[in-house]
């Protein structure tokens, strides 16, 4: 793809811009379609920011190359319209940060609207996939690096000194991403010389989170947020998910992949009628009661080994369903839903010479306990046991909830300033357990009155058997929910249901109207069960 560098203005100088200045007036409709280039324009910094740089860089219509970035591999996004990649530098004077707000600008073929894209484990921001979907819809996108890391690269997290760098942790917790709200929104009026006539933010997982934050402490950033499978209560959730490894290394028991999912396929067969139907999926897996003991003896095969299922595999797996405890038996958080990957928490490394194995956390809780929590990065996991998890859960609380627990479930001034908030989550998410998610939904409803009033503005829909992230992903479900939310905050129409196409247990997909909580879907007792026809929306029992 030819990349023309137009201008790169000297780090320090505050209100410049590499932007195109229009020579005529501005298109007043939804799109807009007059050819642009790149030109210098002023920027404001927002409010406790410098601007260090900006640079602006012309790109062809064609292909988007997406670099690598670990652990994930490149891509290249195909038939992209021409926009120009401005990049605007920010600074907090005094912390040494410098945090880069990214705003792609279609050149033709506006449609009026912002998309900020958000990030994903460590990573603030987007890389360029994102971005460059949006921008083949017709949006001015924008994403902001927060001036950390990436996916798995936590080496900002401690000073020189080895204490946490707080302020680096605001700009990942909630700073940077109110920024780039504020620049992006500028850097459009510029180019455009008319602002834009709605602002989304779109993101899944940390990305999700983002976008609840932006709610709860920007609530006029934007019109509406798509804020999916969200890690919220990120200090609490981000320690349990560490809960399957200590729970290995404790009992000295590591499954094999192929018996967790064993256990994984006979709780699904077992669990799938629960909701009145055998569809190859399960509506509730809190309702799923399956007994891992009742697999003790079972032979498995894998790579070729045959293997027998014991009364520890089994413990294993019921205490990781569970979720952590403390030594008293009180729950601390959810567990692995019943359906989803427990390799994905529980990994083990491959066999050494003589057969043994022992875990293999997933890097991003493993990043937070040994990181910020005991602040020991190089920390051995393995030597936690269950008393020291539950002192590590607490402190993970009590030092980092104000800053990036992002539950606050006070969102009368987002509801206030119009804005619509959309989330879905995977039922099976094997990453972050979807009950955070409903708790936090309750948690609102008791603050402002109930679920009707909640559903006015903010509206949570859960995906059975679907993974992290597993809608929108590549993986083969999918549901048009930015479609859903952009109907709602421009013409008013709430979405009832979210009409989805899921991957059921046997790998084929059924098509599902996944129900506004707390409505659950219900078979109607005839029809085809892998068509969203044959299932209604109930409200259940008990809420």
């Amino acid at each position: 793809m030819r990349r023309t560098l137009l201008t790169v203005l000297a780090a320090g100088v505050p209100l410049a811009a590499a932007l195109w200045v229009p020579t005529a007036s501005a298109e007043t409709a939804n799109t807009a379609s007059a050819p642009l280039g790149c030109r210098s324009l002023p920027v404001k910094a927002p409010a406790g920011t410098k601007v260090e740089s900006v640079t602006a860089v012309s790109h062809a219509a064609g292909t988007v190359d997406v670099p690598p970035v670990t652990p994930l591999p490149g891509a290249q996004i195909p038939d992209v319209p021409a926009f120009c990649d401005v990049t605007v530098t920010l600074t907090h004077p005094g912390r040494g940060d410098h945090a880069k707000v990214r705003v792609w600008l279609p050149l033709n073929g506006w449609n009026g609207r912002l998309q900020t894209i958000g990030g994903q484990a460590y990573a603030a921001g987007d890389y360029g996939a994102g971005l460059a979907a949006a921008v083949k819809n017709g949006y001015a996108a924008a994403t902001t690096d927060a001036g950390v890391g990436t996916y798995i690269d936590t080496s900002w997290a401690l000073t020189g000194e080895g204490k946490v760098d707080t302020a680096l942790l605001k700009n990942f917790a909630s700073r940077s991403e109110h920024e780039a709200a504020v620049v992006a929104k500028d850097v459009i009026d510029g180019f455009y010389n008319r602002p834009a006539s709605y602002a989304y933010f779109n993101g899944c997982s940390t990305g999700g989170r983002q976008g609840y934050m932006e709610a709860q402490r920007y609530p006029d950033d934007y019109d509406g947020i798509l804020a999916n499978a969200p890690a919220i209560n990120w200090d609490e959730f981000e320690v349990a998910t560490l809960w399957p490894q200590v729970v290995m290394n404790n009992e000295k028991t590591y499954p094999t992949s192929c018996e967790f999912k064993t256990f994984t396929d006979a709780a699904v067969k077992a669990c799938d009628p629960l909701d009145g139907v055998k569809d190859g999926l399960v509506n509730d897996p809190a309702r799923c009661d399956f007994d891992p003991r009742r697999l003790i003896g079972t032979k498995v095969v894998c790579d070729g080994k045959e293997l027998t299922i014991t009364a520890a595999d089994a413990a294993v797996v019921r205490k990781i369903w569970d979720g952590p405890r403390t030594a008293s038996g009180r729950k601390l958080w959810s567990g692995v839903p019943v359906g989803a990957d427990l390799s994905a928490l529980a990994g083990v490394t491959p066999p050494d010479a003589n057969g043994n194995v022992e875990g293999a956390p997933f890097p991003v809780p493993a990043a937070w306990v040994r990181t910020w929590v005991q602040k020991q990065p190089s920390s051995d996991l393995t030597k936690i046991t269950y008393s020291e998890f539950t002192r590590l859960f607490k402190q993970s609380e009590a030092e980092y909830d104000k800053i990036i627990g992002t539950d606050d479930p006070d969102l009368s001034a987002f509801r206030e300033s119009g804005g619509k908030l959309l989330s879905w989550h995977g039922r099976a998410d094997q990453y972050i357990p979807d009950q955070g998610t409903v708790t936090y939904r309750k948690q609102v409803e008791r603050e402002l009155g109930g679920a009707k009033k909640v559903d006015d503005f903010y509206r949570l829909f859960l995906a059975p058997g679907t993974a992290h992230c597993g809608l929108n992903n590549g993986s083969g479900a999918a549901a048009d929910d930015l479609g859903a939310l952009r109907t709602w905050v421009e013409k008013g129409k709430a979405p009832r249901t979210l009409p989805a196409t899921l991957i059921n247990a046997e790998h084929k997909s059924v098509t599902r109207d996944l129900c506004s909580y707390p409505s659950v879907s219900r078979y109607d007792g005839h029809g085809d069960p892998a068509v969203a026809s044959s299932f209604r929306c109930v409200l259940p029992s008990r809420h």
